[in-house]
């Protein structure tokens, strides 16, 4: 079976607005938390969040926006997408191409405007330059009109594990021959929608957040883009490899709305099936991204799934820490960062850790370290019990 492979990454996060200003920031074990500075808010100088410091304004002068109505969730996508094109060498014809397709993940599209969005609800005229863009699909429908956007074109909305599950779905079309290329990844700005959302679940930690620690008291929100360019690897002869995709899968423990069973049920299973696809054993894995929230329920359980699968769980961290929870975006951004890892044989640590949770006792990765790194693993789950784990294996 040919190997999927990715050519090309683009990403954007607090930490940076290129792929190497991430990772710099990530080697230095970097924290990107601040109060919110770019829309009002109540819990604006309260809680902290991973806010990326550039206005609608400048991201659209960057990028070349002119068109009405576009919002922070397409123009963060569309920063990333066109680092992604760009470092994969895709032309126009590329891009055209009835083998090129356009998956993303995101969570809440252009209702990052709710207020503009409850004005129009309550309008009898036309309304705002946005009634067109609080369609989940609003994204991926601007960067296709813009770009022509030629193959398969689909919106994943599976809360957390969204972008994860854009990355399968893309690399199951290259392998099953729907699909020549497939351009994946996932966006989320902040909102008043989901920081007002996560608040009423208590799940917002007043203070950075801890991920796998004793004392961890919830997540803080972030927001970002990033994606990733497939190919299968005899039509991207010549360009540079940063992994393969060998491993997937998604599932669902059918537990609760918003969180994961006592036993791990839906972690365990995510990852066990996606060795099977890969065709590894547990012992093989060398690091572990994951999905580590920092609140109370995903990390212990995320531990008791890994201490299930993993006679002596590899060493894991999580990048939340340091960005937040960017929602939809999440699984991405942080196939972006095991990308790296791979490519450059390292492991980021994770950030603001002192005691371990006592039912598991797993410590993650607490400084920057050089690697042997063969194959890593990317966990995202979301609420419904949505679980999904990717496996990248270098080449």
């Amino acid at each position: 079976m040919s190997k999927i492979v990715v050519t090309g990454i683009g990403v954007i996060t607090p930490l940076g607005a290129t792929v190497s200003a991430n990772r710099t920031a990530l080697k230095e074990g970097r924290s990107a938390f601040s109060n919110l500075e770019l829309f009002p808010s109540k819990y604006a100088s309260v809680l902290p969040f991973g806010e990326i410091k550039i206005s609608n304004a400048d991201l659209k002068q960057q990028l070349g926006v002119v068109e009405p109505g576009v919002t922070r969730t397409t123009l963060l996508a569309l920063h990333a997408f066109q680092q992604a094109i760009a470092d994969s060498n895709l032309s126009a014809a590329d891009l055209q191409s009835s083998g090129t397709a356009l998956l993303n993940g995101n969570t809440i599209g252009g209702m990052c405007l709710s207020d503009e969005l409850y004005m129009d609800a309550n309008k009898n005229e036309i309304g705002s330059e946005y009634i067109s863009s609080y369609n989940l699909g609003s994204v991926n429908m601007y960067i296709q009109e813009r770009y022509k956007i030629g193959g398969v074109i689909n919106t994943f909305n599976t809360a957390c594990s969204s972008a994860a599950n854009a990355i399968m779905y893309g690399a199951r079309l290259l392998k099953n021959g729907f699909a020549k290329r497939a351009i994946v990844g996932g966006t989320d700005s902040l909102a008043k929608f989901t920081i007002n959302g996560f608040n009423s679940l208590n799940i917002l930690s007043s203070k950075q957040c801890r991920p796998f620690d004793k004392d961890r008291a919830g997540l803080n929100l972030g927001e970002g883009a990033a994606f990733l360019i497939l190919e299968k690897e005899e039509d991207a002869q010549g360009k540079k490899y940063y992994g393969e995709v060998s491993g997937w899968s998604n599932t669902n423990d059918a537990f609760h709305p918003s969180s994961l069973s006592d036993d791990g049920d839906g972690p365990y299973l995510a990852m066990h099936e996606a060795l099977r696809v890969a065709g590894l054993k547990p012992s093989q894995i060398d690091y572990i991204n994951t999905h580590g929230t920092g609140t109370e329920n995903n990390d212990e359980k995320e531990s008791v799934g890994m201490v299930r699968l993993f006679e002596s769980p590899p060493p894991f961290s999580s990048t939340k820490s340091n960005i937040g929870h960017t929602l939809g975006a999440a699984g991405a951004i942080e196939a972006v960062f095991c990308l790296l890892n791979l490519t450059h044989q390292e492991i980021y640590p994770s950030v603001n850790f002192a005691t371990p949770i006592e039912t598991t006792g797993l410590t993650p990765v607490l400084s920057y370290q050089k690697a042997t790194l063969k194959h890593v693993m990317s966990n995202s789950f979301g609420f419904g019990g949505n679980c999904s784990s990717l496996i990248f294996s270098a080449l």
